[in-house]
């Protein structure tokens, strides 16, 4: 591809944004940031519109506007504030792709947006399409848009699929390190802080995905999302614990072969990946040795230590609003987790007793999610006091 691309960064100032940066500057001109959007971080918002000179730059606190403006007003940037303005600037004429890495719910009404304006999505944010999967892929039927997994384990998937028909496809198995907690006892993991959870032993994250890395809720929410990004059923997705975090997934065919895509944990990799829409390109990135793949090994998820992974099959079994309440009962739950409000088991409660609390809807619209994950937000605030 000769033409520069445009690429609206929606989470900038977050891990995979600032990754996602790293990789536009290194591109040389082969993309260009024309959006960049944080949630209340204006001193990094600032620093990378400066260097990358956005049309716009959005702040999802509105309160903090002013700030934003007198730092990039001088520059000549565009600066607008919520989430009205994140919606509209996904779906403006000068993006070709948005790049969705906000946190939690916040990532689906802009992505949504961006898909009926047609653009490509490099998707990120994996709870957009755990909340509402199903209405994502009835919107993508409509739209020439497409989505290209940023997670690295999709990612693997999507890179171990291309060539190769579906009906050829039996099983994808996704990988997970297991988190700082694989070799914990489930008495000391009750007994685990914030701080131990966040040490996360492969990979730099945010702190409420390390926090699902942690409880493996990630890959329960990431078992929901290849459900809908690869059209499989439930039964035929697995998750599989590999401390290395050096193959990032796998898929079984048919005839008992197997593909896997492995890597360095760098998520500068499937970034790029997902921005070139399949094309590669060396961006100086670190390399595998063959050293690092001397001792790769797997074991079956501890469902006992390990509750919430469970969520994913009974979301999947129950359909619905289910995957949306257990979405916004968890978001709630870890930020009183990092507050030190509640203990770490509590997550997995808590997240059960929203779900026992919320009014189930077999088939939701768009304002059913809206009015889902309003209520079990409530519920799980008042739960977790």
């Amino acid at each position: 591809m000769s033409d520069t691309k445009n690429i609206a960064v929606l989470g900038a100032t977050g891990s995979i944004g600032s990754q996602a940066i790293d990789i536009i500057e290194r591109a040389h001109g082969r993309y260009r940031a024309t959006v960049l959007a944080a949630g209340r971080n204006v001193s990094a918002l600032a620093d990378a519109a400066s260097r990358l000179r956005p049309r716009v730059a959005i702040i999802a606190e509105e309160s903090l506007l002013p700030a934003l403006k007198a730092a990039l007003e001088p520059l000549g940037i565009t600066c607008r504030a919520g989430a009205k303005a994140l919606q509209e600037e996904a779906a403006a004429d000068d993006v070709d792709t948005v790049l969705t890495a906000t946190v939690g719910y916040s990532g689906l009404a802009p992505t949504i947006s961006a898909i009926k304006a047609g653009k490509d999505i490099a998707l990120a944010n994996k709870e957009t399409l755990v909340v509402a999967g199903e209405l994502v892929r009835r919107l993508l039927s409509e739209s020439p848009s497409k989505i290209y997994p940023v997670d690295s384990e999709h990612s693997a998937i999507y890179q171990c699929l291309r060539g190769e028909r579906a009906e050829s496809v039996s099983r994808l198995i996704i990988t997970a390190s297991g988190g700082p907690f694989r070799t914990w006892s489930r008495a000391d993991m009750a007994r685990a802080t914030a701080a131990d959870a966040l040490k996360h032993p492969n990979w730099s994250m945010g702190a409420k995905i390390t926090i699902d890395s942690a409880t493996m809720l990630n890959k329960a929410f990431e078992i929901i999302e290849a459900r809908w990004l690869f059209d499989m059923r439930p039964d035929q997705i697995d998750a599989l614990v590999h401390p290395q975090s050096i193959v990032h997934s796998m898929v079984e065919f048919a005839d008992g072969a197997i593909k896997a895509q492995l890597g360095v944990p760098d998520m500068r990799l499937p970034i790029a990946y997902a921005l070139g829409e399949t094309d590669r390109q060396d961006y100086g990135l670190p390399r595998l040795t063959l050293g690092q793949m001397s001792t790769l090994t797997f074991e079956e998820p501890d469902a006992e230590k390990f509750p919430c992974l469970g969520l994913a099959r009974y979301a999947l079994e129950r359909g619905g609003n289910s995957a949306c309440v257990i979405n916004a009962a968890n978001e709630i739950a870890v930020a009183a987790f990092l507050h030190r409000e509640i203990g770490y088991f509590d997550i997995y409660d808590t997240i059960c007793r929203t779900l026992d609390r919320v009014p189930f809807v077999a088939e939701p619209t768009y304002d059913d999610y809206v009015a889902t994950n309003a209520e079990a937000r409530r519920v799980a605030k008042e739960l977790t006091k």
